[in-house]
C-alpha cells in the first residue's frame, strides 16, 4: 500500500502518517530534506523525533529514489516539501532560468516516482498543499508552489491512497 498524506503546515499530517505505520514493527522513517542550522528547525526536527517508534530506523537523505529503492522495511517518507527545496537548492533553480535546472527536477522526480511505484513495501509520504491562496511575489515562491503541485499530482496518480489532514483531521480522498 502507498499512501500520501497532504496538507498545510501545521495540519496534522506527519502525526497522521506516522499512526499509519506499526509502532511496534521495524520501520524506516526517511528524512528527506536539508539539514539547517536555526533553532526553529531544529524544534521542529526534535518534535518529530520524540514521536518517533524505537523501532524504526532513521534514514537522513536527500536522494529518496535510493533511499526508498534500498529498504527492506515499511517506510515513512517525511517530506516531499522537504526533499523537492533541497533538490531546487542543488540545482540553483531559485535563480537560474527554467531552462537550465527543469531537465535535471525531471530526472530526479521520475527515479523519485519509479521507486515510490516500484517498492514490495508499505510506503506512506507526507507533503505540503501549497498555493491554496495567493500567488507569491517572490520566484522562489512560485517555483516551489509549481514544482511542489506537479510532484503531488504525480505522487497521488502513483498512490493507492491519498489523504488530506486538515485541522488535525483526515479526508480521504483516494481509496483503493
Amino acid at each position: 500500500m502507498r499512501t500520501l498524506v497532504t496538507g498545510g503546515v501545521r495540519s496534522g499530517k506527519s502525526a497522521y502518517a506516522e499512526g499509519l505505520l506499526d509502532p511496534t514493527a521495524p520501520a524506516a522513517y526517511l528524512a528527506c530534506g536539508p539539514t539547517r542550522d536555526d533553532a526553529d528547525w531544529g524544534d521542529r526536527v526534535a518534535a518529530h523525533r520524540s514521536r518517533r517508534s524505537a523501532c524504526w530506523t532513521t534514514i537522513e537523505s536527500t536522494d529518496a529514489a535510493t533511499a526508498i529503492a534500498a529498504l527492506s522495511t515499511p517506510a515513512l517518507v517525511d517530506c516531499l516539501g522537504t526533499w523537492l527545496t533541497a533538490v531546487l537548492d542543488d540545482l540553483a533553480a531559485w535563480e537560474a532560468p527554467r531552462a537550465a535546472w527543469s531537465a535535471g527536477l525531471q530526472e530526479r522526480t521520475e527515479a523519485l516516482i519509479a521507486a515510490w511505484s516500484q517498492s514490495p513495501h508499505d510506503l506512506v509520504a507526507v507533503t505540503n498543499e501549497v498555493g491554496w491562496g495567493v500567488v507569491s511575489e517572490h520566484r522562489s515562491g512560485r517555483i516551489f508552489a509549481d514544482e511542489l503541485g506537479r510532484l503531488n499530482q504525480r505522487m497521488a496518480a502513483a498512490s493507492d491512497r491519498v489523504v488530506l489532514v486538515a485541522a488535525g483531521l483526515p479526508l480521504v480522498l483516494k481509496e483503493p
